[in-house]
């Protein structure tokens, strides 16, 4: 089985060549396959971010390559990266970051249209996916008008909303509350599950990570199994 995501050795620092040098990255690899669900376990500051923003070709590595479905993105132009991201990369966020004047099903519409799918089949999907994650009933609501756990599934089916084959998620549940965490990881896991995507979840929680596939752990700007 081919590897959706594949990294490796990635470095990365910030300002080069200056006294306040900081590296994040230090030769740091992984590999994600499809269907495998994947927590990235680092504490604050370690440069999980970053490692995701790599990942997610919103962020180019000094050294290293990133490969998405075995193609080297470091060899594309932005152009041809920013249609990869566009097309096989889905981001969700700590916060929703739903824009505040468009309803759920538009916020899942919208990216659909601006990747040439047509009105009706973007407006059934977003329905679709709604429907997956227990929010069709909302669908016409605003976001100001939705509770945490419900913009951030709305966020969820967003991330979704152009068949993306990674799913890249940095702390997804982190501004939730615990009951309300773990209603919406259920629906996060539940619609990687079925679509088949891979996925790579950035999270403190090891309770939550402990339910996913593996974990790989951020030490020393490089990556490896957790333990315990």
């Amino acid at each position: 089985m081919n590897d959706v995501l594949q990294i490796s050795g990635i470095t990365k620092a910030y300002n080069v060549g200056k006294p306040n040098a900081v590296t994040v990255l230090q030769g740091a690899d992984l590999a994600v396959q499809p269907g495998e669900v994947v927590a990235l376990v680092a504490p604050s500051g370690a440069g999980k971010s970053t490692l995701l923003h790599i990942a997610g070709l919103l962020d180019s590595p000094d050294t290293g390559t990133v490969s998405i479905n075995g193609t080297d993105m470091t060899k594309l132009s932005d152009r041809k990266r920013t249609g990869v991201r566009r097309a096989e990369v889905g981001f969700i966020y700590q916060f929703h970051h739903l824009l505040p004047e468009f309803t759920a099903l538009e916020n899942i519409v919208l990216p659909q249209l601006a990747n040439g799918i047509g009105q009706k089949e973007a407006t059934d999907r977003g329905m679709d996916l709604l429907g997956r994650v227990g929010v069709e009933a909302r669908a016409d609501h605003r976001p100001a008008a939705l509770s945490g756990g419900e913009q951030q599934r709305v966020a969820f089916c967003r991330a979704l909303a152009n068949k993306p084959s990674l799913l890249l998620a940095d702390e997804p549940t982190g501004n939730l509350d615990p009951d309300t965490s773990e209603r919406v990881f259920d629906a996060l896991m539940s619609l990687v599950r079925d679509t088949g995507l891979a996925a790579v979840i950035a999270t403190h929680n090891l309770e939550l990570a402990a339910r996913m596939d593996r974990m790989v752990r951020m030490n020393a700007g490089t990556l490896g199994p957790a333990k315990g």
